[in-house]
């Protein structure tokens, strides 16, 4: 059976992901050099945040409190996010941990990098697990690799993987490649690359790279434009 998810990059780790309900991930509009949408018009019915960095959280509680919309995130910084706007729902959650909301699975897996918020300390970073409508998402956060992507490749089966390549704080090109054969996607699409001078990357490197062995499907996509991802 066929499985149709539509999907927006926004820049950097930033995607919209439309199906049954409107989720975005890792909101970093307002700052973002590369972006072309504003917060204000963002519409969505779950925000998701992978870790504390400001390029992450971003306007999530601004986007939250706009739309009444829960926001999904590990539990240290959902806290610290709780402090700021206590009318706020804020799911904290840990490794291997989940919340269902409105059908939407969303869990919480490893990611190799540091997390803060504010100058405070705000727990692990995390990988995101989201399934919607019979589709399963793995949007990695910021991450270095790390051999247990084969255990998440393993055990929730994404149909689609979202891995940074920008290098310098994440994985780069090569790394990300590799990335993609432990997890065995059927798509794998690169972000966190390119926003700004120091993570300066061309995707068609990681294209070429992870599309090698055959099998996954590798997609770029524009910044802002819509685009579907069919999963057969």
């Amino acid at each position: 059976m066929s499985k149709n998810i539509e999907l927006i990059w926004q820049g950097h780790a930033c995607f919209e992901i439309r199906g049954s309900k409107r989720i975005i991930v890792d909101p970093f509009l307002e700052g973002n050099p590369v972006a072309k949408i504003k917060k204000e018009d963002v519409e969505a019915d779950i925000v998701v945040v992978t870790h504390g960095h400001s390029d992450h959280v971003g306007d999530a509680l601004y986007i939250g409190k706009k739309n009444e919309a829960p926001i999904v995130t590990m539990v240290e910084l959902a806290w610290l996010l709780s402090e700021k706007d206590k009318s706020l729902t804020i799911h904290d959650i840990n490794f291997s941990g989940n919340v269902i909301i409105d059908g939407v699975k969303i869990t919480a897996v490893p990611a190799l990098h540091s997390s803060s918020y504010e100058g405070k300390y705000a727990g692990n970073p995390g990988g995101m697990i989201i399934e919607m409508d019979g589709t399963t998402i793995y949007h990695a956060g910021d991450t270095g690799i790390f051999k247990d992507m084969e255990l998440i490749g393993s055990m929730y089966k994404p149909d689609i993987a979202m891995l940074p390549i920008g290098g310098h704080y994440t994985m780069s090109p090569n790394e990300a490649a590799e990335a993609v054969k432990m997890i065995k996607p059927k798509v794998a699409i690169p972000m966190h690359y390119s926003t700004f001078p120091l993570i300066k990357q061309d995707p068609s490197v990681f294209k070429s790279l992870a599309e090698k062995d055959g099998g996954i499907k590798i997609i770029i996509p524009e910044i802002g434009k819509n685009f579907n991802v069919d999963i057969k």
